[in-house]
């Protein structure tokens, strides 16, 4: 029903109203009308000029007496706005008319007269054709009627709309133009009257003169609802008239007859901030650009948030726009970068913030702007519309960088952050707490008892345990504990956010009720606290002083006033006691039980127990110590200015140079007490009851300082930081014969040399000695048995120390000599003889394996050095010459390192162009791990970032654990653009190497700061040189006591036999008497090591103390009973007999071929292990079910591509320029470079002129191309000289005396471009590879040149088979030279049908070569390599065990056995050479010997044929 109902109603309803008439009813015309523009202008004037009611708001406004000054001002918009149009008109005529240069504007407040008058050009005073009237009329009195209509044409004016104007004529009473236009020679005037609506006649008169334009009107006041133009809307028009001053250039304007003082943008801007002044109360500085034509731009410092005055095209934007916004952007991009820095981690500073600080002047012309209304306040226009762009320069963003601006953003970010800290503190003190963890609160904190309350922190939480303990002696109601976990936050360089988000600071605060910034300097002031004191109990250790100084310096730092009030105090514990019977003694400090020790008698009868830390004490001794508080309590006293001084050059990153000269003065400070037996200082003995804070941090936090520098920088003599020592003692004095797993290796070091960190980091330590990948140890001590890292991930990718074992590296006694142990000086711990301060390697190790390390107050930071350069620097230096400059080299990396200047370096990897559109990078810079340089370079490169666009399009990775390869596509243009700009720089494949903080140990403990690696070299040599002469004499008392032993002991045999002595049943003491009388001496070797040891050990010292009572015949009667046999009286004789020959041919040696022999010995074994490395790489063997092994196949994918065109890094002069800056005199350093060269390529060819003849002669027949390359050593550029100049001397240091060999080393290299000349080791290896039949082949075939053009070094490298070039390259010296050398230093007839044989052999392996398929593959040839190096490796072994034996023996077996190899071993010379003080002949291969390397390449050379008849 209701469905029909409704419509029903409604249709009733409606004729109801039709019917009934309403009075108040409007007609339809009444309600819609059409009114003419005018009216409608009139009617509706917010539409047009904004609105006509005053309004009150902040404005800038010129009063008379003030000058320019912001204030609240009435005013109608309305009114401002048509005096605008006419003044921002007048304006525009300077874009008209470039010789415009006078704007006059007078306000007559009496007779509300307004006049505008400029001279540009005038209005063209001729007839409008269209429109029938003057242009003038046109312009002023029809609406929309303007010059700037034409959107195509770009115009720089304020009009717009054609509006402007006309609306201020119909605002006026009455409104008239003037004009004068040269063009038409005529004046016209005009008046219009009544808002327009009664234009009155025009006047035309012809004038012969200057142009001029002037508007007068008469605003209509009642349309504003004002009866007279007021004070305030004067000042702000007055104000526009020094607005228009200074946006105008050149043009001068007159304000009621006088000239304003304004001459351009800057000096209008100096009226606005001329008495404002900074935070510090000085003048504001303003920064000012003239940009361009059309942007001027001044900046200063506000203080009441963002402000700017601005203009487009003369128009005031009071509100600004995007003009302002563009300019304010670029201002605040580049201040957040500088406040980021300085506030690194504080409070975070968004953009909007710094643009808070910033009073922006902008001064700009626009192409037809647009704004958001008619009152022109906003500019909408678009930047990319603007007609031209506003870049400022850089010396306004430094000058806008140090104008305040900054600083005041870190003042408000102070601010800002300390009303964050203040959130954190409670001004309320509470007497219960929440939220704070592990807190044992005192009873009575917070109540009434507050300040006798103390709150006890302590050093984790097995010690609060013992505090808790010890509380029940003393109660709860007036203690607090609270656990530390580990060491806190340093807070005087800490950052906001570190602060804001550490949690043990904060519960630290909430604990006591601190409150930042408050001063507690009145004692009142304290009772808002909830605890009056704070306890420090830590343990006695350095690590527990640290954590002391950093409590301390909290407090310090954020309420010194509270030091003032003893508010600190710390609990002691005992770091020894020593029991005997019923007496106990405590002792606190170390320096003072060594003197009890000393004035103790029978030291052995006392039981000494060390606590380590307090976990050590139990609780009953817990309970003891709180028992007797005032014993264990020490107060902490304010003692005057000198101890703040003390915490802050503790602590403060300003005084890192003081804090150097603090820990050099202690440390001379301890070396001179040492040296003159004087007891170390010592803060707590029993009579210490308080302690200032200056002796705490001179006394006590010193020695965590200086312990923290013994832990972190190596020291000079073994290259070992104390942790590494105790693994390699703990592995020297265990001596495994079998591998040990890492884990259980570190629980023994823990258990033998006291180390008293976690076994975590020992572990690690253990790790970093076994690794050996490019980038880690030159020499590893220990051997990596199962995954120890890769280059992959620099290390950090090594198997849990559970999985993987290590053993000592053969090498490593051959480093550290055992009869050198003897002479070293033992630490002593826990009453345990552990590690020496320092082991003496015969080669500094430093310089081997580098170091880096960070301690307190200094830095250390040294790079590898080549094994086979020291040697021959050693060798040089024992010769008596200086030691060659070296370069740092790091095993098995293929880049290169050139040197900049002293101590720069240019570490750069390998790239290579392959095509128009691909790159191969095959080596990257020392440390720069594989995986971290794809995420951070590569992918950035592949996907774009922000800021930059993608540079690459694909790039594929065929790496393995020890080689680099990738494969980076991008387009051609983009390769262009990357070469020119350098593809090393663009693929970041260049870090800087800088050796500027090569600080270490000194052998006496001090740290000492070398300038240049030769220094080091030197102190070491002198050191090592002087234990060489210890050694010598102890050996030689050592010989003497043994040969003295063995003959009493055969006398007394033969006496015994004779009869002449009776000992059967004898008192002791009787039988010694005898004897005595006899003349047999008491136990001549015991005898002799106790005159060495003058310092007995303690644990001997009980035994000896009965021993020493009187004669010890024991080694004569303790015989046993068939030592009276002809057959052991003959050996006793023998033995006497070999030691007295021993003897005597040790008094030959001089010190130094002592050296010489371990040196000799030394290079042997490294040559040994590394050609086994180069086989084991060149061939990985998998045992087949026969036993017999296979060789595997890898794939050349791996491998560099042999026609790829090497890139030579760029050393550019800028880069050297910057390196020079720091180091001067790099001219000379230069030119001795050369000279260097130069001399010793002629030593190379003296050294062996006959074979060196032969060889050369050959070659050149041969590869004449090649020789060419070997200039430039680096590739194909021959241009760039200095590249191979800086790298020379670096490669022919060690082969200075033998640059024969080095010389062919360097024609062979040049085969291959790609290879890096100067890295000689790796060079080497690649070539050994290719020492493989095909390269023969080559050779024979004259082929090599034309490869060399095309193909670049890896060529070489790759032919042969590729993974074994890649793995051995890591080590292997200059193997070309070896190569070659083989064939000639034997008798060359013979040897030559052996190289033709080799190369007829395998016939079809070259042309595989040549194709680039591995040539491995043809099992012939396989076989004969496997052969070959069966031979090489029984050679190496037989010449292994002669070595050994004869290291021992006498100097003239050396002799025989280096002429004997050098006939037969050929390239074995240099080997031993150089370590034999014989010929000339014999010293110049000395120094090649390290690089010896090319052993490999002689295998299938050289033994190939021989083999066959040794076999």
């Amino acid at each position: 029903m209701l469905i029909f109902e409704t419509p029903l109603k409604f249709k009733q309803h409606c004729s109801k109203k039709e019917t009934s008439k309403d009075p108040k009813r409007l007609s339809v015309e009444r309600i819609y009308q059409k009114k003419t523009q005018l009216e409608h202008i009139l009617l509706r004037p917010d539409t047009y000029i904004g609105s006509v009611e005053p309004v009150t708001q902040q404005m800038w406004v010129f009063d008379e007496d003030i000058g320019l000054n912001c204030r609240d001002v009435t005013f109608v918009p309305g009114l401002y706005k048509i005096f605008d149009e006419i003044l921002v008109n007048a304006a525009d005529n300077k874009q008209r008319d470039k010789n415009m240069s006078c704007i006059k504007v007078n306000i007559d407040v009496e007779n509300n007269i307004i006049s505008v008058w400029n001279n540009g050009k005038g209005i063209p005073v001729v007839e409008h054709k269209v429109e029938k009237v003057f242009v003038p009329s046109l312009i002023f009195g029809q609406l929309l009627t303007s010059s700037n209509y034409d959107d195509d044409e770009k115009k720089v004016t304020g009009g717009r709309n054609g509006y402007g104007a006309k609306l201020c004529n119909i605002f006026s009473t009455k409104f008239t133009v003037q004009t004068a236009c040269k063009e038409s020679k005529k004046t016209f005037k005009q008046t219009w009257y009544d808002n327009m609506g009664r234009a009155g006649e025009s006047h035309i008169k012809s004038f012969d003169g200057e142009e001029y334009t002037c508007i007068t009107f008469q605003p209509d006041l009642s349309k504003f609802k004002m009866s007279i133009l007021d004070k305030d809307t004067v000042a702000l028009m007055t104000r526009r008239a020094y607005d228009i001053a200074g946006s105008t250039k050149g043009v001068r304007v007159f304000f009621n007859g006088k000239r304003l003082p304004v001459s351009g943008f800057r000096s209008y801007v100096d009226m606005y901030v001329k008495d404002k002044v900074d935070e510090l109360g000085g003048p504001l500085t303003v920064v000012h650009e003239v940009v361009s034509e059309r942007w001027e731009v001044c900046l200063t410092m506000s203080e009441k948030g963002f402000q700017q005055v601005s203009f487009v095209n003369s128009i005031a934007t009071t509100k600004g726009g995007r003009h302002t916004d563009y300019v304010a952007d670029q201002v605040v991009a580049k201040l957040i970068e500088v406040v980021k820095k300085k506030n690194k981690a504080g409070v975070t500073v968004k953009p909007f913030q710094v643009k808070n600080h910033m009073w922006l002047f902008v001064n700009c012309l626009i192409e037809n702007p647009t704004f958001d209304s008619q009152t022109k306040e906003n500019m909408t226009l678009q930047q990319k519309n603007f007609g031209s762009t506003c870049p400022l320069g850089d010396k306004f963003f430094k000058q806008a960088i140090s104008c305040g601006i900054v600083d005041s953003i870190m003042n408000w970010v102070k601010f800002k952050a300390q009303s964050q800290l203040n959130k954190k503190c409670s001004a309320v003190k509470h007497t219960k707490i929440k939220g704070v963890p592990k807190l044992d609160d005192a009873n009575d904190a917070g109540g009434k008892n507050s300040t006798g309350c103390t709150l006890i922190l302590t050093e984790g939480d097995s010690a609060k345990t013992l505090a808790v303990s010890g509380l029940g002696v003393v109660g709860r109601d007036r203690y607090g504990v609270f656990p530390l976990r580990g060491k806190m936050l340093n807070v005087r360089e800490a950052s906001h956010k570190q602060i804001m988000e550490n949690a043990e600071i904060n519960n630290i605060i909430k604990i006591l009720g601190l409150q930042y910034k408050k001063n507690y300097s009145d004692p009142e002031s304290l009772k808002s606290l909830r605890y009056g004191k704070l306890m420090i109990m830590t343990d006695q250790d350095q690590d527990g002083s640290h954590i002391k100084g950093l409590l301390i310096n909290f407090i310090h730092h954020n309420w010194p006033s509270l030091l003032r009030h003893n508010f600190l105090e710390e609990f002691i514990t005992p770091i020894i006691k020593a029991t005997h019977k019923k007496t106990q003694l405590s002792f606190y400090s170390i320096p003072e039980f060594n003197k009890w020790k000393e004035s103790q008698q029978k030291l052995t009868s006392w039981k000494i127990k060390y606590y380590k830390g307090l976990g050590t004490s139990t609780s009953q001794e817990a309970k003891e110590y709180f028992s007797d508080m005032q014993k264990h309590r020490i107060p902490f006293k304010y003692s005057g200015p000198a101890d703040d001084e003390a915490i802050t050059l503790a602590f403060s990153k300003k005084k890192v140079d003081e804090r150097k000269e603090w820990l050099t003065n202690f440390m001379i400070n301890r070396r001179q007490r040492r040296e003159h037996n004087l007891p170390e200082d010592y803060l707590y003995g029993e009579a210490t009851t308080s302690l200032s804070y200056n002796d705490f941090v001179n006394k006590e936090l010193v020695l965590f300082s200086n312990s923290d520098n013994e832990r972190s920088i190596p020291c000079l003599v073994d290259g070992l930081k104390p942790g590494q020592r105790k693994v390699l003692f703990c592995c020297f004095k265990r001596n495994d014969k079998r591998e040990v797993k890492v884990a259980q290796l570190a629980g023994s070091v823990a258990e033998m040399s006291a180390y008293h960190h976690g076994e975590v980091s020992l572990m690690m330590t253990i790790v970093g000695l076994a690794q050996n990948f490019v980038g880690s140890n030159n020499l590893n001590l220990l051997q990596p048995l199962g995954q120890f890292g890769t280059r992959l991930h620099g290390g950090k990718d090594s198997a849990s120390p559970r999985y993987i074992f290590t053993m000592l590296s053969p090498l490593a006694r051959l480093v550290f000599p055992p009869v050198d142990d003897n002479l070293l000086k033992y630490n002593y711990d826990d009453n345990q003889r552990v590690e020496p301060e320092w082991y003496i390697p015969i080669i500094p190790t430093v310089l081997v394996n580098g170091s880096e390390g960070i301690g307190t107050g200094w830095a250390s930071k040294i790079p590898n050095y080549d094994i086979r350069e020291i040697i021959n620097n050693l060798h040089r230096m024992l010769n008596g010459e200086e030691p060659l400059p070296m370069l740092p080299n790091y095993k098995g990396f293929k880049g290169t390192i050139d040197q900049l200047t002293a101590n720069h370096y240019l570490n750069s990897g390998e790239v290579a162009i392959l095509d128009s559109t691909t790159i191969e990078i095959s080596e990257l810079p020392v440390k720069t791990w594989t995986q971290s340089y794809k995420e951070s370079v590569l992918e950035p490169m592949l996907n774009g970032t922000e800021k930059v666009p993608a540079l690459i399009t694909d790039y594929k990775e065929y790496h393995t654990d020890t080689t680099v390869r990738f494969v980076v596509k991008m387009t051609e243009e983009k390769l262009r653009e990357a070469e020119a700009a350098g593809l090393h720089k663009v693929f970041k494949l260049q870090n800087p190497l800088t050796c500027n903080s090569m600080v270490l140990f000194d052998h006496v403990g001090s740290l000492k700061k070398y300038e240049s690696v030769q220094d080091i070299l030197k102190d070491f040599f002198d050191l090592r040189m002087k234990y060489c002469v210890l050694r010598k004499d102890w050996l030689a008392g050592m010989l003497g006591a043994e040969s003295a032993k063995l003959s009493n002991q055969a006398r007394f045999i033969l006496e015994k036999i004779q009869g002449t002595l009776v000992i059967e049943n004898k008192p002791k003491k009787e039988l010694i008497r005898m004897l005595q009388q006899m003349g047999y001496d008491s136990d001549p070797v015991k005898a002799w090591k106790e005159a060495q040891e003058k310092d007995t050990n303690e644990e001997e010292e009980g035994k000896e103390k009965e021993d020493t009572s009187g004669p010890d015949y024991n080694y004569l009667l303790s015989m046993p009973m068939w030592y009276l046999t002809k057959e052991k009286k003959d050996e006793l004789c023998k033995q006497r007999d070999a030691k007295l020959t021993e003897l005597n041919t040790l008094k030959r040696k001089s010190p130094s071929d002592l050296w010489k022999e371990d040196l000799a010995a030394f290079s042997e074994e490294l040559e040994r292990i590394e050609e086994k490395e180069r086989a084991d790489a060149a061939m990985p063997v998998v045992k087949g079910k026969t036993g017999k092994g296979k060789g595997v196949k890898v794939k050349q994918e791996t491998l560099p591509t042999p026609q790829g065109r090497r890139v030579i890094p760029r050393v550019t002069s800028t880069m050297k320029a910057e390196a020079n800056k720091k180091a001067e005199g790099k001219k000379g350093k230069k030119i001795k470079d050369v000279v260097m060269k130069m001399e010793f390529e002629d030593d190379g060819e003296n050294a062996e002129p006959t074979e060196e003849m032969g060889l050369a002669s050959r070659l050149n027949k041969k590869t004449k191309t090649l020789t060419k390359e070997k200039a430039s050593k680096t590739g194909k550029q021959m241009t760039l000289q200095f590249k191979p100049l800086a790298k020379k001397p670096k490669k022919n240091p060690w082969s200075d005396d033998e640059s024969g060999a080095d010389s062919d080393g360097e024609v062979e290299e040049a085969v291959a471009p790609r290879e890096r000349a100067e890295r000689k080791t790796k060079a080497a290896v690649k070539y050994s590879m290719s020492s493989s039949e095909d390269e023969f082949d080559d050779w024979g075939k004259k082929d090599a040149p034309k490869r060399k053009a095309v193909v670049s070094d890896d060529d070489t490298s790759f032919a042969p088979e590729p993974s074994a070039v890649n793995d051995s390259d890591m080590d292997s010296p200059a193997p070309p030279p070896k190569f070659l050398i083989p064939n000639l230093v034997p008798p060359t007839d013979t040897k030559q049908p052996s190289i033709m044989d080799a190369l007829s052999k395998p016939k079809p392996a070259p042309k595989a070569a040549t194709k680039k398929v591995p040539s491995f593959d043809s099992s012939d040839s396989e076989a004969e390599t496997k052969a070959a190096a069966a031979k090489e490796k029984a050679a190496v072994k037989r010449k292994q065990a002669v070595a050994s034996d004869d290291s021992d023996s006498s100097s003239g077996n050396l002799m025989a056995r280096i002429k004997g190899k050098t006939t037969a071993k050929t390239k074995r010379w240099d080997d031993d050479d150089s370590f034999q003080i014989s010929d000339d002949e014999v010293s110049a291969p000395a120094a090649e010997a390290p690089r010896n390397k090319p052993s490999r390449a002689r295998k299938p050379v050289t033994y190939c044929l021989d083999s066959d008849d040794d076999f």
